[in-house]
């Protein structure tokens, strides 16, 4: 009777030094880190797995479909991020229709996107979130903009410059920082139409604004403005110059390297800089951009 009483100890003992079975979110977070070291098949398999001990888990739906998004599967994608929408907890709902809204945007469709960005920028000026609301039409405008639709880039550009000075208590500093965002978006919608000269007179603006608003952290984009203007005016040489200065970890950036260097008639630099976009795996408005271009010219 001793000796079994001690059996059951000794089998408690082990039952409770085993690790417990991951739970569904356990999995999606395994997934997620798989997915940004770009393993997006063996994320999708831990998402599968999380799906099948709990189905509708939001998470799960929308990790899948950006691990589809940058796989190049848009359509399955969309068919998990529309699930994460009617399942997402009211915290996540803006999460989840961004996150769609990118989905569009890998494909260069930005009036589908636009209709799930429309739902953020209403709920934010709803709530009189007027930043908020003004960084969501900026989101929009840059969509747009790089879908080539500059009319509608235009529009949603002075759309969030006018919405985020309704704020009541907005700075002197935060003022100038949004006219630095208004004058960068013209400076560069007068690039994408090859009018150099009136994009200088919005580059000089935006600096002027830029230097008033004292903000360090916002320095970081004058380089990439400068180097899109020169990018889009043909101006190769100060293009490659200036985005070097640029955040290099940001694929658009990375993306137009590659596309002066090959404008310049260097392939082999170029191919370089498509690779590293490849090595980037976020999904947002800047990669889809960037990388079904670097795909596409590495297949090339």
């Amino acid at each position: 009777m001793l000796r079994m009483f001690f059996f059951v100890l000794l089998v408690g003992a082990c039952l409770a030094q085993q690790p417990a079975a991951p739970t569904a979110l356990d999995l999606v977070k395994q997934g997620q880190k798989l997915n940004s070291e770009g393993k997006q098949d063996e994320a999708l398999a831990l998402y599968r797995k999380a799906m099948e001990v709990s189905p509708n888990l939001y998470e799960a739906h929308l990790e899948s479909g950006i691990a589809l998004d940058l796989k190049g599967n848009y359509a399955e994608a969309r068919e998990h991020l529309t699930k994460a929408i009617e399942l997402a907890p009211a915290a996540a709902k803006t999460q989840a229709l961004r996150t769609m809204a990118f989905s569009y945007a890998f494909e260069g469709n930005a009036s589908a996107a636009a209709k799930f960005e429309q739902q953020v920028f209403d709920a934010r000026l709803s709530a009189q979130d007027f930043i908020g609301a003004g960084e969501t039409a900026n989101e929009l405008a840059r969509i747009y903009l790089e879908s080539g639709d500059t009319a509608n880039a235009l529009k949603w550009y002075q759309s969030g410059f006018e919405t985020a000075k309704r704020k009541p208590d907005l700075s002197d500093a935060d003022k100038n920082l949004w006219l630095f965002r208004w004058e960068n978006a013209q400076a560069r919608i007068a690039a994408r139409h090859g009018k150099a000269a009136e994009a200088q007179q919005h580059v000089a603006a935006a600096k002027a604004a830029l230097d008033k608003a004292n903000n360090p952290d916002q320095s970081r984009f004058f380089p990439y403005l400068t180097g899109y203007v020169a990018f889009y005016t043909g101006d190769y040489k100060t293009a490659i110059a200036d985005l070097q200065k640029a955040d290099q970890r940001d694929p658009l950036i990375l993306a137009l390297l590659g596309q002066s260097y090959e404008k310049s008639g260097d392939r082999s630099q170029a191919m370089d800089y498509y690779r590293k976009v490849l090595a980037i795996n976020t999904h947002n408005p800047t990669n889809a951009f960037a990388r079904p271009l670097a795909k596409k010219k590495l297949a090339g």
